[in-house]
């Protein structure tokens, strides 16, 4: 197949675990035979750049540092980035179109995507449909819901004077409902949920978990050691590695606890703070991608606080694969994963008594915890190795 690939950011230009996903999938697929260019957008390099497959031409509007513009900027920034679309398809000639994340890409693309004439197959794995469509700055000004008195006159103006329909032919707008989605997968049914209750049209929609590269990481060695706790991801309220901090607090002295992430500088010494008692039991680090795996064979439990309603987390994924006994909350995707005193134990998020009872309870059982250790990572091998999502994936793309 021919398949054009619309990312709003594509790696190294990357903020987190979907743009990697995006690029191990698109990896694979071309490695099996598939025809791919990937648009995506101008972030982060100086000016329009060609990269072999990897073409950075669109335009970014009001996030990742880029400013929020005025309706008339707003105008010119959607334009371009319309015939940026255009001169993809002319030039590419693709058979279908997959379509990523459009977070900071504006909206109206949809309406072109709907009217190309060629099958569009969307990928979602945040929240851009749910959160952040209706959110969209040129779509609200033409449905009239920004700009008060003087936009309605100017609209009114515009339609009145003809103006309007060369407009839309350059930036298209339209209400909301004329939106669709005909081929769509989430990475979750939390996620898939979350979208419909904000009104989406999206009840057909079929899910494709995330997955990882399971071969890459190491099985970590069976001991009886049982201390040495790990926490990965941002520093973040929504992450709450907080709780994680107060659980230390109420578990013994010979547990240790390694942070590895960043987070902004205020909510850092938040969090510090609350460690300072602690000592050298709680350290915080950082570690590149790469070296993950060996980081994740030299403890002996992950600890997944997470207090948000995560579309799929792939932590622990990595964990799982790893062979690293899990004690996670069941926000968003995650209750699809976790199950109870079968592949990992759950606790109520931001308890951190709840989190140190659980994580006593591993200590208490390792017979439970060998138990829970096998069934995770024979899943997660079974069920989330990236070959097997890529083929999922290029199934339903074949499918459309």
């Amino acid at each position: 197949m021919r398949i054009l690939v619309i990312s709003n950011l594509y790696p190294p230009q990357a903020l987190g675990g979907y743009e990697e996903r995006c690029r191990q999938i698109i990896d694979r697929l071309r490695s099996r035979g598939h025809e791919i260019r990937v648009l995506t957008s101008m972030h982060g390099v100086n000016g329009e750049t060609t990269e072999g497959h990897i073409h950075r031409r669109l335009r970014v509007h009001g996030m990742y540092g880029h400013p929020w513009l005025s309706v008339p900027k707003l105008y010119l920034l959607e334009k371009h980035n319309h015939a940026v679309f255009d001169d993809e398809l002319r030039d590419f000639k693709p058979e279908i179109v997959h379509v990523w994340n459009l977070g900071g890409i504006q909206k109206s693309l949809l309406l072109s995507l709907q009217s190309c004439e060629l099958p569009v197959v969307y990928d979602v794995s945040d929240h851009w449909i749910a959160q952040s469509l209706r959110g969209d700055v040129w779509l609200r000004w033409w449905n009239g819901e920004t700009g008060g008195t003087a936009a309605t006159l100017v609209r009114a103006a515009l339609r009145a004077g003809g103006l309007a329909g060369g407009i839309r032919r350059r930036a298209p707008f339209a209400p909301w409902d004329r939106i669709q989605f005909r081929r769509i997968y989430f990475c979750s049914e939390a996620l898939k949920k979350i979208t419909l209750e904000k009104g989406f049209p999206v009840a057909h929609a079929a899910v494709i978990y995330c997955g990882i590269e399971t071969g890459k990481f190491l099985r970590r060695p069976s001991n009886t050691r049982f201390s040495r706790l790990l926490y990965v991801g941002r520093l973040s309220e929504d992450k709450d590695p907080l709780t994680a901090i107060r659980a230390m607090k109420k578990l013994p002295e010979h547990f240790t606890l390694s942070l590895f992430g960043r987070g902004d500088a205020g909510y850092t010494d938040q969090l510090k703070s609350e460690a300072g008692a602690l000592g050298a039991r709680v350290e915080f680090k950082t570690a590149p991608a790469g070296e993950m795996a060996r980081i994740y064979s030299e403890h002996d439990a992950l600890v997944f606080t997470s207090a948000w309603a995560e579309p799929f987390a792939l932590t622990p994924l990595e964990a799982m694969a790893s062979c690293l006994p899990v004690a996670a909350t069941l926000e968003g995707g995650s209750r699809e994963l976790v199950r109870h005193g079968v592949n990992a134990l759950s606790f109520r998020t931001g308890d951190p008594q709840d989190l140190a009872t659980q994580v006593l309870r591993m200590e208490r059982e390792p017979d439970l915890r060998a138990a829970m250790v096998a069934t995770a990572c024979q899943e997660v091998r079974e069920k989330y190795d990236i070959e097997l999502i890529t083929t999922q994936i290029e199934e339903y793309l074949k499918a459309s």
